[in-house]
């Protein structure tokens, strides 16, 4: 597996990671064999890069993640979390140098360690970027040994840039994805210029990159693709990246023609990699087998030209107008 430098961190991560949202839940019920065994799988294939939050699944998956550290404490592996979302109501004013040390207690019991790899700020609202005593805070965290590193997680380009901009931030994580390529142009030059890391998430769409799904497709009522479909439980472009659902199914079938005799979710994983300044794609997983197929994609052959050329035609002509101007 490729290894990528992770901005500010300088930890050497795989290009390919885990998110572990699925094994926390909403995405339908995932047990605790299946979770573990997603992790197993991965890092078996090379992953040294995992990706979680504190309320994903209430905690559950920074639990697990923490019960597999421990039963593979030889395995070299970057755990980031996220923090922020425990707040109700998630308002500007929440993020408080109280909260960020309960919340960081919370999370390093459930990982079962002393201080955090990364911790990043879980989609803020946006008057959080412009609060010195937040970045403040944080940098405290990291004077005192409870973290190493700390980055944000975005909605927005404009949030990114924002993010960017603040010296202590280490990484970026935002959605990118062959239905989101607005960070290409407007977020990935200036993180590479100031040195700091990209974490793609959302990399295939809530599964529509996967090429499995049709106008027909249902999904369980825990999970969020049924749930959020509107953005009724968090920012709907967490939700197959913000594309109504029918135009995803047609992009999706459009770029698995691009992709040619690569399976779409190995090219459309592929692509992000081959982006400048990317340092590592989070995509999930339910089972061993598709944290294994993930993996595998950092093997696939670089996109070509005519390939890319042919994946913006498909965002120009059928996706921009959904997202665009949103994100």
């Amino acid at each position: 597996m490729e290894t990528r430098i992770l901005g500010k961190t300088q930890r050497l991560v795989s290009v390919v990671g885990l998110g572990c949202w699925q094994i926390g839940g909403s995405w339908g019920e995932v047990d605790e064999g299946d979770a573990l065994d997603v992790l197993a799988a991965a890092v078996e294939s090379g992953v040294t890069f995992l990706d979680t939050a504190d309320v994903y699944g209430d905690g559950r998956s920074e639990r697990l993640i923490g019960r597999f550290l421990r039963e593979h404490p030889a395995a070299e592996l970057t755990v980031a979390t996220k923090t922020g979302r425990r707040a109700d109501p998630h308002e500007p004013g929440a993020y408080t140098r109280e909260n960020f040390r309960a919340w960081n207690d919370r999370s390093r019991a459930n990982l079962g360690v002393d201080t955090l790899d990364l911790v990043q700020l879980h989609c803020p609202p946006t008057a959080v970027y412009d609060r010195d005593e937040v970045f403040d805070a944080l940098d405290e965290l990291v004077a005192e040994g409870r973290i190493k590193d700390y980055g944000v997680s975005v909605e927005t380009t404009a949030e990114a840039r924002a993010a960017i901009a603040r010296p202590g931030v280490a990484s970026v994580q935002i959605i990118l994805n062959c239905l989101r390529l607005k960070p290409v142009e407007e977020v990935l030059p200036a993180a590479a210029e100031a040195g700091v890391g990209i974490i793609a998430r959302v990399p295939l769409a809530s599964g529509l990159l996967s090429g499995r799904y049709d106008e027909s497709t249902t999904f369980a009522a825990d999970d969020h693709r049924t749930f959020n479909r509107h953005g009724e439980a968090f920012d709907v472009g967490e939700t197959f990246s913000g594309v109504p659902f029918e135009v995803g199914v047609q992009a999706a079938r459009r770029l698995a023609e691009v992709a040619g005799d690569v399976p779409l979710a190995a090219f459309a994983l592929r692509w992000i990699i081959d982006q400048e300044g990317v340092s590592t794609v989070i995509p999930g997983a339910r089972n061993g087998e598709q944290a294994r197929r993930n993996a595998a994609a950092a093997q696939v052959p670089p996109v070509s030209a005519e390939q890319a050329a042919a994946v913006r035609a498909v965002y120009d002509e059928l996706v921009a107008e959904h997202v665009h101007a949103r994100w």
